[in-house]
C-alpha cells in the first residue's frame, strides 16, 4: 500500500511540474506590437509558441528606446529563460545586455536587425535579411526604372539598420539621394514627403523604410502633388494598402523580408535546442523578395491576415 501511495505521488507530482517543464523563451525586439509590421512578427512568435508547445513571452519598449530594450533583455536574463530572441538595431546600447546573456549560458538568436554584429556579441545565428543588401538591391530596380533623384525616408532615425538601407539605396540607385528623416506618425510622413516634393520638382523616386508608416503616406503625397506618372515610390516590408498601390500601379513593388519567419523560426529554433540540442549551422535569410505589380495582388489577403 505504502509502494502504491508513493507511485500515486510520484505521478500527481509529474502530472503537476510537466506544464512547468515546457521552455521558456522570451522574445524582445524594438518594435510595438501594434506596429503593423511587428504585429505580423508577434503572429510568427504566437504561431510557433502553439505549434512547440513553449512559453514564449513578447516583449518591447513603448517607443523606439535603446534605453528601455537594454533594461528588458537583463530582465529576461534574470529570469534564466531556457531562450532569448532579440532584434539589434543598436549594438552599442545593446551589446552589453546580450553579452551578459550568453555569459549567462542563455542561448540567443537575433532577428531583423543586427546581422553584422550578430555573431560577434555571442547569437547562435541571425534570421532576417542582410538590410544594406536589400537597399541595394532596391536602389538598382529603381535606377532601372529610370530613376535619378531620389528621397529616401528614414521614419526611425537612430535605428542602424535603417540607415543601412539608406545607404544600400544610395549605393545601388547611383543619384542623388536626400534621407527624409522623420517619424512613424504616417500624417508627419505624408506632410515632410509632400514638401519635398514641392521643394525639388526633380525628384522622381522615393524609397520608404516601412509600408504602412512611409509607404502608404508617400503615396498619398504623390497623388496630392500630382505627380503620381512621374514619381515611383517604393518601399521595405508589405501592408495590404501598399501591395494594393502596387497592384493598382500607384507604387512600384515593395521589399519583403518575411518578418512572419523572423518571429516564428527562432522561437522554434530555441525550443528545438531546448529539447533535443538541434540547432541550424548559420544563419537565415528571410529575405529580400520584391513584390511587383504582378504579385502584389496575391499577397495582399494573406498581409491582411498578418501573415505576410
Amino acid at each position: 500500500m505504502t509502494l502504491l501511495k508513493t507511485l500515486a505521488g510520484a505521478a500527481v507530482a509529474l502530472a503537476i511540474a510537466g506544464p512547468a517543464m515546457a521552455q521558456q523563451i522570451i522574445v524582445v525586439t524594438h518594435g510595438q506590437a501594434n506596429d503593423p509590421f511587428w504585429s505580423v512578427v508577434k503572429n510568427g512568435v504566437e504561431e510557433a509558441a502553439k505549434n512547440t508547445g513553449a512559453t514564449v513571452d513578447y516583449r518591447a519598449p513603448e517607443t523606439f528606446d535603446m534605453v528601455q530594450m537594454g533594461q528588458l533583455i537583463d530582465a529576461a536574463v534574470n529570469q534564466e529563460p531556457d531562450g532569448l530572441v532579440v532584434s539589434i538595431p543598436d549594438a552599442d546600447a545593446l551589446g552589453p545586455s546580450i553579452e551578459r546573456a550568453v555569459q549567462a549560458g542563455i542561448p540567443v538568436i537575433s532577428m531583423n536587425s543586427g546581422s553584422d554584429v550578430s555573431k560577434k556579441l555571442g547569437a547562435l545565428l541571425h534570421v532576417g535579411q542582410d538590410e544594406f543588401t536589400a537597399g541595394k538591391t532596391a536602389g538598382e530596380k529603381l535606377k532601372e526604372m529610370g530613376g535619378k533623384t531620389a528621397l529616401c525616408v528614414n521614419q526611425e532615425v537612430g535605428n542602424v539598420s535603417l540607415d543601412q538601407r539608406c545607404a544600400g539605396f544610395e549605393e545601388g540607385f547611383g543619384g542623388n539621394v536626400e534621407v527624409v528623416p522623420t517619424s512613424n506618425d504616417p500624417t508627419e510622413v505624408k506632410s515632410k514627403v509632400q514638401a519635398a516634393l514641392e521643394a525639388n520638382q526633380d525628384v522622381d523616386t522615393i524609397l520608404g523604410l516601412g509600408a504602412a508608416t512611409v509607404g502608404e503616406p508617400a503615396v498619398e503625397a504623390v497623388q496630392a502633388v500630382g505627380r503620381g506618372d512621374t514619381v515611383k515610390v517604393a518601399s521595405f516590408d508589405l501592408s495590404a494598402g501598399f501591395l494594393k498601390d502596387v497592384a493598382d500601379g500607384k507604387a512600384a513593388f515593395a521589399i519583403d523580408q518575411q518578418q512572419f519567419l523572423q518571429g516564428y523560426l527562432p522561437v522554434a529554433f530555441l525550443a528545438l535546442n531546448a529539447k533535443y540540442g538541434l540547432m541550424p549551422g548559420g544563419n537565415v535569410p528571410s529575405g529580400p523578395n520584391l513584390v511587383t505589380e504582378d504579385k502584389a495582388s496575391q499577397v495582399i489577403e494573406l498581409s491582411s491576415k498578418g501573415i505576410r
